[in-house]
This record gives C-alpha cells, sequence and structure tokens, in this order.
C-alpha cells in the first residue's frame, strides 16, 4: 500500500478529529469572545461580541429572576433568618456589642461621653428632681417609713458617751456659760423690782427662826450688796464664781446629766408626738425648700468630673462585666419572642427595601466579560474542556467511520 493510498484511510480520523476538537474550543471561546463588538467601516462582524457580552444584560435579568424566584424567596429568606437570628447567635452579637461600647468609653471620646452624661446628670439634679420631690413631698405618706426607722433607731437610742459628755460639759462650762456670763446674767437677774419680790415672798412665806431673820434682816440688802459687788468687782466676782463651779462640781454634774440625757426616758405619748413632729418638719422643709437645696447642690458640683468617675467606675466594675452574659440573654429572648410573631412581615418589608434582584442585575451587569469567563471557567473549567475533547473524539469517530466506508467499497 503506497502513501496515498494510506493517506486515504488514515486522513478522514486525524481531519475529523482536528475540525471536531477545534471547533468546539472555537465555539465555547465565541460564547465570550470578543469582548467588544468588531466592525468593518460600520458594519459589525457577525458573531461579536461573544454570546455572553452581547446579551450581558438580559443574562443578569434571568440570574436574578432565577436566583429570586426559586433560590431566594421570602419563604427561604424567613428560614435564612431564623438560622441566622438564633438565640445562642444574637446574644453572642448583643454581648459582643455590648463589650465594644464599654471599651469604646475609653478611647478619645470619653471625654465627649462625659460631658453628655455631665449634661444628663445635671438637668436631673437640678431640674427635673427638684420639680418630682416638690410633688411628691405634699403626700402625707411621704418618706414616712424612713423616717420613723431613723427615729426609732437613731434618733430614740442615741446616747451620748462618756468621752463626748465630758467635752460636751467642758464646752459648756468654758463656751456657754463662763464666770463673765454668769455674772452678766446674774446682774441682769438682780434688778430692783427682782430683789424687791424676792425679799417681799421670802418675808410672807418663811416661819420660825426663818421669818424672824426674813424681816429683822431681809434680803433685800444682801442681794443689793451681791449686784453691787458683781458689777464694781469684775475681776473677784469672776474668780468666786470660777471657785463656786470648780467647788459644786458644776462640770460633773453636767456630765452625769448628759449621760444620762435619752429620749427613751421620755414618756411614750410624748416620743410618738416629738416623731410625727419631725416627719412633719421634715416633709414642710423638703416641699419648700427641697428643691432649692438640690438646684444650690446641682450647680455646686461638677457633674463632668462625676461623669468621668461614673464612666471609669463602669468601666472596671465587676458587676457591670458580670452582668454583661444576663443582660444580653434577656435582650436575645426579648427580640426571639418579637421575632416569633412579626419576623414573616418583617422580611415581607425587607424584601423591597433590600432590592436585592436589582443588586443581583446590577452586579452582573457590571461584571467585566472577562472576570465573568473567568469566572465561568473556574467553575466549570473540566465540563469545558471535557466538551471540547468530545469533540475531538466525535471529529475522530466520523473520520474513522468513513474511512471504514471507503475500506469496505
Amino acid at each position: 500500500m503506497d502513501l496515498s493510498t494510506l493517506w486515504l484511510f488514515v486522513g478522514p480520523p486525524v481531519v475529523g478529529g482536528v475540525i471536531g476538537y477545534f471547533t468546539n474550543d472555537i465555539a465555547i471561546k465565541m460564547l465570550f469572545r470578543p469582548y467588544r463588538a468588531v466592525y468593518i467601516g460600520r458594519r459589525r462582524i457577525p458573531f461579536t461580541p461573544g454570546l455572553i457580552p452581547r446579551n450581558q444584560e438580559r443574562l443578569a435579568k434571568r440570574i436574578s429572576d432565577t436566583i429570586m424566584g426559586s433560590l431566594l424567596t421570602p419563604e427561604e429568606l424567613q428560614n435564612l433568618a431564623r438560622r441566622l437570628l438564633q438565640t445562642e447567635r444574637v446574644q453572642a452579637a448583643i454581648l459582643w456589642l455590648l463589650k465594644l461600647s464599654i471599651e469604646q468609653l475609653q478611647e478619645s471620646k470619653e471625654q465627649k461621653t462625659a460631658k453628655i452624661l455631665g449634661s444628663i446628670l445635671r438637668d436631673l439634679f437640678g431640674q427635673s428632681l427638684p420639680r418630682l420631690l416638690k410633688v411628691v413631698a405634699r403626700q402625707e405618706e411621704f418618706l414616712e417609713d424612713q423616717l420613723n426607722h431613723i427615729f426609732d433607731q437613731v434618733i430614740l437610742e442615741f446616747q451620748l458617751s462618756e468621752e463626748q459628755a465630758e467635752k460636751l460639759s467642758e464646752w459648756l462650762i468654758e463656751i456657754v456659760i463662763p464666770p463673765d456670763v454668769l455674772r452678766q446674767t446674774l446682774i441682769d437677774f438682780l434688778t430692783d423690782r427682782n430683789i424687791q419680790v424676792i425679799d417681799e415672798g421670802f418675808r410672807e412665806k418663811t416661819s420660825g427662826t426663818y421669818w424672824v431673820v426674813a424681816n429683822l434682816f431681809g434680803v433685800r440688802n444682801t442681794l443689793t450688796r451681791l449686784r453691787t459687788f458683781c458689777l464694781d468687782e469684775k475681776e473677784n466676782s469672776n474668780a468666786v464664781l470660777a471657785e463656786l463651779t470648780f467647788s459644786l462640781g458644776v462640770k460633773q454634774r453636767f456630765k452625769e446629766w448628759l449621760q444620762n440625757l435619752s429620749l427613751q426616758n421620755l414618756p411614750v405619748a410624748t416620743v410618738r408626738q416629738l416623731r410625727k413632729t419631725m416627719r412633719d418638719s421634715v416633709r414642710h422643709y423638703l416641699q419648700d425648700r427641697g428643691s432649692d437645696v438640690l438646684q444650690g447642690l446641682s450647680q455646686s458640683v461638677d457633674w463632668e468630673n462625676v461623669a468621668s468617675v461614673v464612666l471609669n467606675r463602669l468601666q472596671n466594675s465587676e458587676a457591670v462585666l458580670s452582668s454583661l452574659d444576663l443582660v444580653s440573654e434577656e435582650l436575645a429572648l426579648i427580640l426571639e419572642r418579637y421575632l416569633e410573631k412579626d419576623l414573616e412581615k418583617i422580611v415581607a418589608q425587607a424584601i423591597p427595601i433590600l432590592n436585592i434582584d436589582q443588586v443581583i442585575t446590577d452586579r452582573v451587569k457590571a461584571t467585566s466579560p472577562a472576570d465573568l469567563e473567568a469566572a465561568i471557567n473556574g467553575i466549570v473549567r473540566s465540563e469545558l474542556q471535557a466538551i471540547v475533547n468530545l469533540g475531538g473524539i466525535l471529529g475522530l469517530i466520523i473520520g474513522a467511520l468513513q474511512s471504514v466506508s471507503l475500506m469496505i467499497r
């Protein structure tokens, strides 16, 4: 068999395989290429641009309709939302947000946050709380239990200690009623009229030996001389009074009296009246002057500094950090109950707002043909290559059948 006869039988399978392989390869490439239309003069060459670039807008619309009609249906979006909004996931998200908020306070915005919180505290204590106190203080039972408790547990059981009684008695002797004050009080008391009244009373109400002394000598001259002595001899009279105070043990008597001083020794009716009087006095004071006191206190306080202290305390508070888990869990449960009730309505309202179909369409339209080709090839590269190989195999088989037909002939 010569070479021409051999090529007559071998040529058709080879040529058929080559044609089938490259025809399929060209057909697949023509799906994407050329990326733009090619013109000769003003006439566009057929099959340019490629099939997919030429119909990219319509392809984007079909992809969007397919996804929204079959994949992202409202029911599927609800199921997706339920899976995403499980209690554990929501709790973790809320906990993360709470921790992030606390950390945010430590950054550069801390001063701004402190300023805002300071304004809130200033308004609360300087405006809102005084108005509320003025209204609440009008109620008869306002702070009744608290004031009664204070009276019963503090005031009623209050009693001076030995050291306190001693200090207070020293203060009374040295500051309140020193000898000079006693002398001046004695002078003021021993007026002519008072001396006359004392003398007449002493004469009338005495009997026996005292009557004889009172009527023969009387006390007028004695009291008048005592007043004259206090007026003329200040230093001597002060010394005498100081000596009398020491000799009579006035300081010790004051000390014992103060130690024994207690409201528990008073009658029950008197104690009850004192408690009621104290309660009414406090209520009337808060009603009349409480708002002024709070406003004055608010003006004297540096609320920004207080807010900074509060924020720093919150940032480092173990109680706050330990309660974040509980707070996030409670918020997650509240959100879960709300979603169980209104999830379908929320999803129905969210779909038009999200406009997912338009997003998909715009995204596909905005993708360049080269990127679209690379994406599709990345997904079905082996399948496309199998089509090319299949074209070559089919061409080879058809050429082989032709060679067999020639051999039979």
